[in-house]
């Protein structure tokens, strides 16, 4: 019996292959660490063959944990993390490393682009802002820069496109990234006149067809079917971008409850549903995606900051070096265990933390690829409790920011990535936005949300709403209510935090300047 579907997630830190049965519940994981490889001080690139290899290790892994998998799998679904540039040429082979969505070095070309009066067009077309991580701006910062890194490409990939080349042969891309990218969200395809406005008009054979995976799929093939170990000709489905298959697995979308949806990991992404093209609401300072969803008429609009847990692996890299000076070694789960107690040591007013410690600045709710992380209002009575709690009050100040320029703040808040499993985070996070929080007990969000696309496609449901009902409802828990004395603290600080980076980016253009100048030995 065909009783098995299988999401796989390749994220920016761990690549994952996940199995659930039929009616969404998880079966088995296999996952391995991702390695991607800093270029310089912006650039930020992965090795298609190493992922394309770790990713088949997973599936074959599958097999070790659960008995026949190869006469079981119905289907296997495939997302992964978005942006970036993966080239690859006429055979099929990589051309260069695969630029990450962390790169940026196409910043500058994004300041440019923004600035011209062409740009709002682009914007009402995409329903998304510019930024240094999109596949747009950074293949124009090649044609500009460095046109010997597109010699000999052919096709221009995503991460999940790539393995989905790899498992089917097919070259293609889903419609949520090939619209906001370069396209008509309304339409679903690719817009002559964006691709022209990004200066590409001669790089347009550079994009791949697009497809939808609720509608289409083709089958695994001969060489990746021998990798695998599973059986050649497998239904394979090309999953929407990591975001939007997440949202959809934690509950984005769910007929009958309106809810918001963040995603708290490397990145933070805060999404709303639009019911619609009318539904969709652009912000003045042409920024956000707009992604189409894989149900006809449905769209995710999100507002995305760059750097989410990063600033807390920032904090509990600052602590690991204090223990390393004191010559105490912790590993990073061991830090990890102290965040509890330093955040029970902070005093009712930590300073304001502005989460932007990404080498590639910020993208929601506004894009400045100049953009620094600091910390306003020190004083002699803070101590390290206090900074930790300024980072966490830091992330859900950020989320705070990008709702607000989606319209008013959502009653409801689903919550998945790593940080969701901090009650911390969840309490902080609740007062910041005033709404309770709601987590799932199946923490693959964005596998099953790939695998729930595969079960539409391959006729499992006949409807994704029939399907996120067995999928999606069973398993969230009870909503969190948040405190109202937090939600007091919260309101009194969000406009103080805006000011602030409002106030501090002039500054950050300016020091800048100074990191590209001769520094003190």
């Amino acid at each position: 019996m065909r009783d098995v579907l299988i999401g796989i997630d390749a994220g920016t830190s761990v690549i994952k292959s996940v199995a659930f049965d039929l009616k969404g519940r998880p079966l088995a994981a296999c996952a391995t660490p991702n390695h991607y490889a800093a270029v310089g001080r912006q650039g930020s690139v992965q090795d298609l063959r190493r992922t394309w290899a770790d990713t088949a290790h997973t599936l074959a892994e599958l097999s070790n944990k659960i008995d026949d998998l190869a006469s079981r799998v119905a289907g296997i679904a495939v997302t992964g993390q978005g942006d970036g540039t993966w080239l690859i040429d006429r055979q099929g082979e990589p051309v260069g490393k695969g630029w990450l969505w962390l790169d940026a070095r196409a910043g500058e070309t994004v300041e440019r682009l923004r600035g011209d009066s062409g740009d709002l067009d682009r914007f009402r077309s995409t329903g998304s802002g510019l930024a240094a991580c999109q596949q747009g701006p950074q293949l124009r910062w090649m044609t500009d820069n460095a046109p010997e890194m597109l010699a000999g490409a052919t096709t221009a990939f995503h991460c999940k496109d790539w393995l989905y080349f790899k498992l089917t042969g097919r070259r293609a891309t889903d419609p949520s990234e090939a619209c906001f990218t370069f396209g008509d969200f309304r339409r679903r395809d690719y817009s002559d006149e964006v691709i022209r406005f990004l200066g590409l008009e001669r790089l347009k054979y550079l994009l791949p067809d697009i497809i939808d995976g609720a509608v289409e799929h083709h089958g695994l093939s001969t060489e990746a079917a021998r990798l695998c170990g599973l059986p050649e000709g497998t239904p394979v489905v090309l999953g929407y971008v990591d975001v939007a298959c997440t949202a959809l697995g934690a509950g984005l979308y769910e007929p009958g409850t309106d809810a918001g949806c963040s995603i708290i990991g490397s990145t933070g992404m805060h999404m709303r549903l639009a019911n619609g093209p009318g539904d969709v609401q652009l912000n003045p300072d042409h920024t956000g995606y707009t992604m189409c969803m894989p149900v006809s008429g449905i769209y995710a609009q999100m507002q995305s900051n760059m750097a989410a847990t990063l600033n807390v692996d920032w904090i509990l890299g600052v602590a690991g070096s204090v223990f390393q000076g004191a010559g105490i070694e912790q590993s990073k789960s061991e830090l990890l265990a102290h965040l509890e107690g330093w955040l029970k040591k902070a005093g009712s007013s930590p300073p304001i933390f502005h989460p932007y410690i990404s080498e590639a600045g910020e993208r929601g709710p506004f894009v400045d690829a100049s953009a620094f992380a600091s910390l306003i209002g020190l004083s002699m009575g803070h101590g390290f409790g206090d900074m930790v709690r300024a980072v966490f009050n830091g992330l859900a100040l950020a989320s705070r920011d990008c709702y607000t320029q989606m319209g008013a703040l959502p009653a409801r808040v689903r919550l998945t990535g790593g940080a969701s499993r901090s009650a911390s985070l969840r309490g902080i996070l609740g007062g910041a936005l005033g709404a309770s929080i709601q987590t799932s007990e199946r923490e693959e969000a964005g596998a099953a949300g790939a695998a729930t696309i595969a079960a539409v496609s391959l006729g499992i449901y006949e409807t994704m709403e029939n399907c996120v009902r067995d999928w999606v409802t069973p398993f969230q828990r009870p909503p969190e209510q948040p405190d109202s004395d937090t939600i007091r603290y919260f309101d009194a600080v969000f406009p103080v935090y805006r000011q602030s980076w409002v106030a501090l980016r002039p500054v950050w253009h300016s020091h800048a300047e100074t990191a590209h100048r001769p520094t003190l030995s």
